[in-house]
């Protein structure tokens, strides 16, 4: 399965097409100003898992495992098409969480996150192999969203989350989860041309 993985991400990498398919979840533009939007998202089917460590370790972690999974680990051998963005979000002890979108942390783990293509439902998708894997429904929300190129790592993740805090403080916007850093573009694309957001859900 590793050397599976390991071919189609090259093949995907050599063909000059991003490890990611150009499907990403549905949503319709509320407010866009500057890097800040607005966005409200159809109802979606992701496949998570929660590991700990480092930001950077959870989500290489956390997609190899995912990976596995689209890459035919199932219970029908199926593969099942990439889409973007590659969602983390910490896992979080204090704020409910209602509808999250991506990777998140609980002070030692982060959750990762893969939606899956909108052909695809719970009752369609067969099961993952791995049980840390869990499939989930998730409803249609409304997210508040900050969008910046360059390196996501743990320092530009929270400075840009901290922006998005102060851009709800402003707009008397209230978050009803965490925030989430998803990752549109494979780690081989060049650093001034990845497509990195923020995003947190708020109430209507």
């Amino acid at each position: 399965m590793k050397r599976r993985i390991l071919a189609l991400l090259m093949i995907l990498m050599a063909a000059g097409t991003p490890a990611m398919a150009t499907e990403e979840p549905v949503f319709t533009q509320v407010l866009k100003e500057g890097a800040f939007e607005i966005r409200d998202y159809v109802p979606t089917v992701v496949a998570e898992v929660t590991v700990s460590g480092s930001q950077e370790r959870a989500s290489s972690q956390g997609f190899r495992i995912l990976a596995g999974y689209i890459f035919g680990g199932n219970t029908r051998r199926q593969s099942i098409a990439m889409t973007a963005p590659v969602a983390q979000r910490r896992v979080s002890e204090t704020i409910a969480m209602t509808a999250p979108v991506s990777q998140t942390a609980s002070g030692t783990g982060w959750t990762v996150r893969f939606t899956m293509p909108a052909a695809w439902s719970m009752q369609t998708l067969p099961q993952p192999n791995d049980d840390r894997i869990t499939l989930r429904q998730e409803p249609g929300q409304r997210m508040a969203v900050i969008r910046f190129s360059g390196i996501a790592d743990a320092r530009q993740v929270d400075r840009h989350s901290r922006e998005l805090e102060a851009e709800l403080r402003t707009r008397g916007l209230r978050p009803t989860g965490p925030i989430s850093m998803a990752q549109y573009d494979p780690p081989w694309t060049l650093w001034f041309m990845r497509r990195n957001e923020v995003m947190v859900p708020i109430a209507r």
